[in-house]
């Protein structure tokens, strides 16, 4: 029965049909009720027979709603447990229009995993984008208001570009089939844009940090497993082995370490690493072999459960505090001891400490980046480490729960957020130690062993030169100190640098555009008040003429026809 219900039904309509139920269902009986959906949403992916597929005819076009294959099926099964984990996590929240955005959120993006047609495709990426903004409105300030709305224009932007996209490889190829596309055309070209914008690439990355940390604490939650690594998937689907993607992801994996550095908001700090994190995936996507694209998928699979793991700290941290600034926490180790530990486990995975998840996954990205011969690159990805080992391994947990105590006591976090930070945890560290489970549902079969000598000892020396450098600039004050400060963004260029222009424009252009609107009215009045003259009522042509008047008219008007008629 099981596997008849999972062919005719998509993965992820489950859950977006249950969102729709969802305020029909008794309060005391929500909870269970949304646990319940990944659950049967995991079920169902674990029945699925190998390669099956789903199609229907719709306005002339085949549709494949449904398309499994092993790449799929990895990003499906870490989709269903991170919205397991981030409902868990929102257990205690009674916001009703947030559970059922985050639903359908969530449900949206595991539906376009196995869209095996661009316009199926195409839908899921705008529900993805719709129904995650209303995790960020949920705040109900201003701040969230105006940072949603920025999140709308772009995400619902790169829908569009997409859609132009499709147009135009269809009306080219005739095939709207979702499988590798590369770079071959414009209509391509933009389906790349669009992916890129979803995925944060340089100078299209600045919703990532403008909206995340302006939603909810658990929206946030959910926001980071989902939308970027939606794009990272489509990327590895539709253009593996684009040679360029491994020079924007090395610039990915660098410059937000520099403003990771000097952020004062931690949960902005997370967002910095988020893209300095998806930087390693997109090299991994450009590289495009089996090695590479199997490290992508692995870490996007340890990243999902890592920085869900540090939002979550962070966000209870939030929650109990009032805020997540840097300058204004410290000491709450002694409130919060098992955030803090949990926290100190999300951070030594996204540092790729040895017997962490991080460790397993990105080892993979390194070594088919070295081993393909991109030794620069496979230097900037050493220096992205150190960086994300500085700002996510020490600074987040160090300004949230070890520096200076400023003598704020709080509760520790509820329950249902430490089981949810528990169990992600405890995952991170499972893979970190045993990670033959991850490496068996990898796109590629694969025998590779991230704990030989040279990978261990080599991260190890990286991870101690790290810390030092951290400490020696702490200890000679040349560490930037945390402080309330506005840090300019490209960002800047759209909310603060084109409104002024555009302010500007207009007041020069005012006074010019007055005097032509001035001029060309006087020209108008003066053509009418001519017609009038002439033709008004009072005007030469409006006159009576006399009969003898008009007979002598009329008698040249025949003698000149002649004339010209003769000659």
């Amino acid at each position: 029965m099981i596997a008849s219900f999972s062919t005719l039904l998509p993965p992820g309509l489950l859950l977006i049909a249950g969102a729709i139920l969802l305020p029909l269902v008794p309060a005391r009986l929500s909870g269970a009720y949304m646990l319940m959906l990944p659950v049967l949403g995991f079920l169902q992916l674990l029945a699925l027979p190998a390669e099956a597929s789903v199609t229907i005819e719709l306005f002339g076009l085949t549709l494949e709603l449904l398309r499994v294959d092993r790449l799929s099926l990895l990003f499906g099964y870490i989709f269903h447990i991170a919205a397991f984990l981030s409902i868990i996590y929102a257990l205690g929240i009674r916001d009703t229009m947030q559970r059922v955005a985050a639903l359908i959120y969530a449900g949206a993006a595991i539906a376009a995993l196995f869209a095996g047609d661009l316009v199926t495709l195409f839908v899921y990426w705008e529900l993805t984008a719709i129904s995650s903004v209303f995790l960020i409105w949920a705040s109900r300030n201003e701040r969230a208001y105006r940072a949603g709305m920025r999140y709308l224009v772009i995400q619902v932007g790169s829908g569009v570009i997409l859609f132009v996209g499709l147009l135009l490889h269809y009306n080219e190829t005739g095939s709207i089939e979702f499988d590798h596309l590369g770079l071959s055309s414009m209509g391509t070209a933009l389906i790349f844009a669009a992916f890129g914008i979803k995925c944060a690439f340089p100078l299209m990355h600045n919703w990532l940090q403008d909206a995340y940390p302006e939603a909810t604490v658990t929206g946030t939650v959910f926001l980071s497993a989902f939308t970027t690594k939606l794009a990272v998937y489509t990327l590895a689907r539709g253009f593996a082995g684009t040679e360029m993607l491994i020079w924007i992801g090395a610039l990915m994996a660098a410059f937000p370490i520099f403003y990771a550095v000097i952020e004062n908001d931690l949960r902005r700090v997370l967002a910095y690493s988020l893209n300095n994190q998806l930087g390693f995936m997109v090299v991994g996507i450009g590289v495009g072999t089996e090695l590479a694209l199997n490290g992508t998928a692995a870490h996007a699979f340890a990243h999902i459960l890592y920085k869900a793991l540090l939002f979550m700290s962070v966000g209870a941290v939030l929650l109990r505090t009032g805020t997540a600034k840097g300058s204004e926490l410290g000491g709450l180790y002694k409130s919060m001891p098992l955030t803090a530990a949990f926290c100190i486990v999300g951070a030594a995975s996204i540092s790729a400490f040895p017997l962490f998840s991080g460790f397993v996954s990105k080892s993979l990205i390194m070594s088919a980046t070295v081993d393909n011969g991109y030794l620069w690159v496979w230097l900037v990805l050493l220096f992205a480490s150190a960086g994300v080992v500085e700002h996510a391994g020490i600074k987040v947990p160090y300004f949230a729960f070890f520096g200076p105590d400023n003598g704020t006591r709080v509760a520790e976090a509820p329950r249902s957020m430490l089981i949810a930070m528990g169990l992600t945890a405890f995952l991170c560290i499972a893979i970190g130690v045993y990670p033959a489970p991850l490496y068996l549902i990898l796109p590629y079969a694969t025998d590779y062993d991230p704990y030989t000598v040279t990978h261990v000892v080599t991260q190890l020396q990286l991870l101690l030169l790290a810390i030092l450098g951290v400490a020696v600039l702490m200890r000679t004050g040349l560490y930037p100190h945390e402080q309330r400060a506005i840090n300019l963004d490209f960002d800047w260029i759209y909310r603060k640098a084109a409104p002024i222009a555009i302010s500007t424009m207009v007041a020069v252009a005012a006074p010019v555009d007055a005097g032509f609107r001035r001029g060309v009215i006087s020209r108008f009045n003066r053509l009418v008040d001519g017609l009038f003259r002439h033709h008004g009522p009072r005007g030469i042509l409006a006159r009576t003429w006399p009969t003898g008047s008009m007979v002598l008219w009329v008698a040249i008007l025949l003698a000149s026809y002649l004339i010209i008629y003769y000659l």
